[in-house]
């Protein structure tokens, strides 16, 4: 019953905040136009909506840390939350500057790598990796390379998220069941309850669920920079505190990961930089351009990422090496799957 009030409850905050958000950045005209050829939407949009999932997170969780006596225990302390709400403020405040201002790539990437040192300063680190083959790599005596992984951890899935940011919806909806996925993970799944955990999994699915009802297509508002860095930041954060679920965690972002490994070999090929965003090479424009809609796309690809996060979840109870294995065998026919959208788009535009 805990779990659905304070889901509810941030729920509700969401769309509140998402209202009130919406006029705020009509007035001082923080929107997205149509301007640059790779958007793909018709009329200006305002952005900031990851602020208002940011605050209704904040809220629910503030409450629930100080009066509700829900998330504080065995796997998270006050020093790890006060550290989430700091970085999630400052990917959050930086990336309302790059959406008034448009800063340089160098003054972009600085907010996230502020927030991520002060996840890390507050305890929050992975301290091994499982190996498929047996046992664990413990980081215990090794503390600079257990910082350095959670770094590179964190920065790359913020900024899956935020490449991923194309279509109406998609992010928010792949970020949704991915906090689900965690969720599930957090309470009913593996050798330990995570009872913490889990609070936090659901207060975010709530804030991302009020906002995705304004961000379904079509959109009348947007994460902006800073929301779309948020998604990534927040599920790697939750992968790392669900006792190091981080490869569950990799099957449901698998889709865009993929997608964006196929991007960046693509473009190294044609000697482009792998870290430009100004192209439509990413798998939701392919989707769109083979002949699917824009909610067909965005449906296809939730399909994709709960076909992922439920493998993630049944194999838990396999051995490691056999579910390392179908993992593999897995991962090896959705990018052979990709590769066949690109190669049929290829095919088309030669015709």
């Amino acid at each position: 019953m805990q779990y659905l009030l304070v889901g509810g409850g941030a729920f509700l905050l969401s769309i509140v905040f998402t209202v009130f958000i919406k006029r705020i950045a009509w007035q001082y005209k923080i929107v997205d136009r149509p301007t640059f050829w790779r958007k793909i939407h018709s009329r200006p949009t305002p952005l900031l909506g990851g602020v208002a999932i940011f605050f209704s997170f904040l809220i629910v969780s503030l409450y629930s840390v100080f009066f509700g006596d829900h998330i504080i225990g065995k796997y998270i302390d006050l020093k790890m939350m006060i550290g989430i709400w700091i970085a999630s403020g400052i990917i959050i405040l930086g990336g309302v500057l790059d959406d008034k201002k448009n800063l340089d790539p160098i003054k972009q990437i600085i907010w996230p790598i502020i927030a991520i040192g002060a996840v890390i300063y507050s305890g929050i680190n992975i301290g091994y990796i499982t190996n498929p083959f047996g046992g664990t790599v413990d980081f215990e005596n090794l503390k600079w390379l257990s910082i350095l992984i959670t770094f590179l951890w964190l920065l790359g899935m913020s900024y899956t998220t935020k490449i991923l940011d194309g279509l109406d919806g998609l992010t928010t909806g792949i970020t949704l069941i991915g906090a689900i996925t965690i969720f599930i993970l957090s309470l009913f799944i593996g050798p330990a309850i995570l009872p913490e955990v889990g609070m936090l999994a659901i207060i975010f699915v709530g804030a991302l669920l009020g906002f995705l009802i304004f961000n379904w297509h079509r959109a009348s508002i947007f994460l902006g920079e800073g929301g779309s860095l948020y998604c990534g930041f927040m599920i790697g954060v939750l992968a790392i505190i669900t006792d190091g679920k981080i490869a569950v965690t990799l099957l449901v972002m698998g889709i865009p990961i993929i997608d964006l490994l196929f991007v960046i070999i693509k473009r190294l090929s044609k000697r482009q930089s792998p870290f430009s965003y100004s192209d439509k090479k990413h798998l939701h424009f392919q989707l769109l351009d083979i002949g699917l809609t824009h909610r067909q796309a965005v449906l296809f690809l939730y399909f994709l990422t709960i076909l992922f996060g439920s493998f993630g979840l049944f194999f838990k109870s396999f051995g490691r090496f056999l579910s390392f294995l179908i993992l593999c065998v897995f991962m090896l026919i959705i990018a052979g799957g990709i590769y066949f959208i690109y190669r049929k788009k290829e095919n088309k535009r030669l015709v």
